[in-house]
C-alpha cells in the first residue's frame, strides 16, 4: 500500500507498471492512446521519468480495462495485477466429484504440486489413504461406476507416495469417528469384526512406520467442528462439499483455513503422540459375535 507515500513515488510506481503492462500487452503507446481516447503526447509525459503527476482516475481505468490489469494494481493500491474477475476466477475453482471419486487423480495432483509443503488434513470418514482393501470394498462396493479394485490401487499409490513424500501429513479426526468405526455404528454399519479390527491394526501399524511426519490429532466434535477440508502449505484450501472440492488459491482464504486447522490441532482431545494408544485400545474392544 502506497497510502503514505509521496505523490512522486506514486507516479513513480504508475509509470513502472503502466510500462509492465504495455510490455506484457505488446501494444504501442499509441495503440494505447487510441484504446484510451487521449493524445499520444499524454502517454508520452505519464511514461516520462521525473513526472510526479498520476493522471485522473477516468484516465487509469481505461488504461487498466485496455490492458486488462486492475487499476488499484497501476495505482500501487494491491500486488496482484488481475481484474476483480479475473482474480476471483483465478482464486476460486470448483471441480466436480463424488463419492466415488474420493481417490481421483485431481486431489493427487493437488498433493504433488504441494511436494515439500506440509499437508492439513480433515477427512470425511476414516481417512482413505489409510483404508484397508476390504474396508474399501465394503465401501466401493454399491457404486456402478467405479470398481472397488479402482480405489484399492489408488489408495496403494497414494500410501508409497506418503512414505516418500517430503511433505508432513497432519490430519484432525473427530473422535466419534472412530468410535462409530469400532463399533460398526451409524455409516459403517454392518462391518463385521474381522474387518474393523484389521482396519484398526492396520492404522497403527502405518501410524508407528510413519509417525512423526503422518501425525493424526482427534477432536471433540460436540465443542468444535469441521467440514472435510485440507489445506496444501501456503498453495492451496480445498473444501469437500459431496459432489465438488471447492478449492482456493488466494493466501487469506488459505490463510483462514489453515487457522481452523490449527485450531483443531490446538483444542484437540488427543495430542498426537497418543493416537496410537486410542487405535489399540478400540481394538481391544471390539467384540466378535
Amino acid at each position: 500500500m502506497l497510502s503514505s507515500q509521496s505523490r512522486a513515488t506514486r507516479a513513480q510506481v504508475f509509470r513502472e507498471r503502466l510500462i509492465a503492462a504495455l510490455t506484457t500487452s505488446g501494444m504501442s503507446r499509441a495503440a494505447l492512446a487510441r484504446a484510451v481516447n487521449i493524445d499520444r503526447s499524454t502517454v508520452t509525459q505519464m511514461l516520462a521519468l521525473g513526472d510526479a503527476r498520476v493522471p485522473g482516475g477516468h484516465v487509469v481505468a481505461a488504461c487498466a480495462q485496455t490492458l486488462d490489469v486492475s487499476a488499484d494494481w497501476l495505482l500501487g493500491l494491491s500486488d496482484r495485477p488481475e481484474q476483480a474477475g479475473k482474480l476471483l476466477a483465478t482464486s476460486l475453482s470448483i471441480s466436480e466429484t463424488g463419492r466415488a471419486t474420493t481417490l481421483d487423480d485431481q486431489i493427487f495432483e493437488w498433493q504433488r504440486e504441494a511436494e515439500g509443503y506440509k499437508i492439513r488434513h480433515v477427512p470425511a470418514t476414516l481417512p482413505d489413504i489409510l483404508k484397508t482393501d476390504a474396508v474399501l470394498r465394503w465401501e466401493y462396493a454399491p457404486l456402478t461406476h467405479r470398481r472397488p479394485d479402482q480405489a484399492i490401487d489408488a489408495a496403494a499409490q497414494r500410501l508409497d507416495w506418503l512414505a516418500l513424500t517430503l511433505s508432513d501429513y497432519e490430519m484432525a479426526m473427530p473422535v466419534h469417528e472412530l468410535e462409530s468405526f469400532a463399533r460398526a455404528e451409524g455409516y459403517y454399519t454392518g462391518l463385521s469384526a474381522d474387518v474393523r479390527a484389521e482396519q484398526l491394526d492396520w492404522m497403527a501399524d502405518i501410524y508407528n512406520r510413519l509417525y512423526p511426519a503422518l501425525r493424526i490429532v482427534l477432536f471433540d466434535a460436540r465443542s468444535t467442528y469441521s467440514a472435510p477440508v485440507t489445506v496444501f502449505g501456503p498453495k492451496m484450501a480445498v473444501l469437500y462439499i459431496g459432489r465438488h472440492y471447492l478449492a482456493f488459491r488466494d493466501k487469506d482464504r488459505v490463510r483462514t483455513m489453515t487457522q481452523h486447522f490449527d485450531g483443531l490441532v490446538r483444542d484437540a482431545s488427543v495430542a498426537s503422540h497418543d493416537v496410537l494408544a486410542v487405535l489399540e485400545r478400540l481394538r481391544s474392544e471390539i467384540h466378535y459375535p
